[in-house]
């Protein structure tokens, strides 16, 4: 996607070789058309999959599964990261380390929100090494549940995570593949 692609170039910050900001754009300061517009590519693209749900990973994913469900015109189901108080005690849970964060957390859903009857979609922002997506996905399967595929705005090639996905024989679309963050540049995978 072009659009999305010179959005990256004029509003991403490339921190280190590893580390590419978003903040502009994605994770901290969202667009609503451009969400959107992202959202209505990701359901062109599973459409005539017989998604139930869309699935992500709180918060940075929230956006984007959004719009997606939008379009699909179904729920959206977000793993939490925090345990609240209204939390059940059998909740579908894995222990996942975060890269940008620098810190293991636990993402959790509960058992009501996705079933074995459920097709589920899964969407994020970004994916580097692929830990809170392999964490979902153990979830989705603990529940029973169909994954159908992934969607991902940002792949960064460089790192491991979507090409582990794609390893386990699971469907990952992307809109837009980062082959380098050297010398302080976005270079884009062809």
């Amino acid at each position: 996607m072009d659009k999305l692609k010179k959005r990256i170039i004029e509003e991403g910050v490339v921190v280190s070789e590893e580390v590419l900001k978003l903040d502009k754009l994605l994770n901290h300061q969202v667009d609503p058309e451009l969400m959107m517009e992202l959202g209505r590519e990701f359901a062109e693209r599973f459409r005539g999959e017989g998604i139930t749900r869309v699935v992500t990973v709180e918060s940075s994913g929230i956006s984007i599964a959004f719009a997606t469900a939008y379009a699909l015109g179904v729920p959206l189901v977000f793993a939490r990261r925090k345990k609240t108080l209204l939390e059940e005690a059998d909740m579908l849970q894995e222990r996942v380390p975060s890269f940008t964060k620098g810190i293991v957390t636990d993402i959790l859903i509960s058992r009501d929100l996705i079933n074995a009857q459920d097709r589920v979609l899964f969407i994020d922002d970004i994916i580097a090494n692929g830990d809170a997506a392999k964490g979902l996905i153990k979830i989705v399967e603990r529940s029973g549940a169909k994954l159908v595929g992934a969607g991902i705005v940002v792949e960064k090639c460089f790192q491991s995570g979507a090409q582990a996905i794609r390893d386990q024989g699971i469907r990952l679309e992307t809109l837009a593949k980062i082959k380098s963050l050297e010398n302080g540049q976005v270079i884009f995978a062809e």
